[in-house]
């Protein structure tokens, strides 16, 4: 009898039983193949391929450049990294807004050619529509709301969001329209904890926040924040848990240093 510890699947299943039981969930973005199977190993239960790779890997000032098929090349590259893990997709600006139908054909895409898990979207009731037909071809769903990154033109700025009460209470409303709708779950980005706690208490699906405070029934970080590979942005919400920007900068100037002054390769390092 083999002794193999069977590797048990995260799915957006296990995700409800988690937010039922109390536990939190730890998410994290990642874009390629060698950082998803480290992510996946170190027993992250969600891996977010975030349009945010508009930003940190093709080095964009917003998420909205990036396209459809820049996405699915990132996500079939986290896919092949991961076993366990429960990996969503961010549908890219442009890829489902105004128009059910391209929503719906976007998220096949992503997941016919990437073997993803399920998608996200952001915003609410304006992006109702396209929510409701993508779920009904069976294809789990994480809202988005707060702070939105595919409308920063419209905000004009990356602030915390929803401070005043309307915005507080569209939020609200938005939440339990995306619930009904048949969501799993519910990212909220950059909003007060107090809000973020109300409607984490008001739902029964499980929130995932950045930057909305301890209340939330998980959190997520983007990768090169919380390694410290992007050393720019330094927000209150973020706690940097290496400085990998320092590590790898020494390791190669060592390494080009070497390589000049004739240190490598020694004779043990070649045939």
């Amino acid at each position: 009898m083999s002794t193999h510890k069977e590797i048990k699947k995260i799915t957006t299943n296990t995700i409800q039983k988690m937010k039922d039981q109390g536990e939190k969930v730890a998410m994290i973005t990642a874009y390629d193949f060698s950082f998803a199977g480290i992510f996946d190993k170190a027993g992250v239960d969600i891996i977010l391929v975030g349009d945010s790779a508009s930003n940190v890997m093709a080095g964009h000032e917003t998420t909205l450049p990036i396209t459809l098929d820049q996405m699915i090349y990132h996500a079939s590259s986290v896919v092949r990294g991961v076993s366990r893990s429960l990996v969503l997709v961010d549908l890219p600006f442009g890829s489902y807004q105004g128009n059910s139908k391209e929503a719906l054909f976007s998220t096949v895409r992503i997941m016919k050619e990437t073997g993803a898990h399920g998608i996200k979207l952001e915003g609410g009731e304006e992006i109702l529509e396209s929510v409701k037909r993508i779920l009904s071809s069976g294809i789990p769903v994480m809202g988005h709301l707060g702070l939105t990154p595919q409308s920063i033109y419209k905000f004009g700025t990356y602030s915390v969001r929803a401070k005043e009460e309307a915005e507080a209470v569209k939020l609200k409303r938005d939440a339990l329209l995306l619930q009904q709708a048949g969501c799993f779950a519910l990212l909220l980005e950059k909003i007060p904890a107090q809000l973020a706690k109300e409607v984490s208490e008001s739902l029964s699906i499980p929130t995932i926040g950045i930057g909305a405070g301890k209340y939330c029934d998980g959190q997520v970080l983007v990768m090169h924040d919380l390694l410290g590979i992007n050393t720019e942005f330094k927000p209150r919400f973020l706690r940097q848990y290496l400085n990998l920007h320092e590590q790898i900068t020494e390791a190669v100037k060592r390494y080009a240093s070497d390589v000049k002054t004739m240190q490598f390769p020694n004779d043990t390092e070649q045939y």
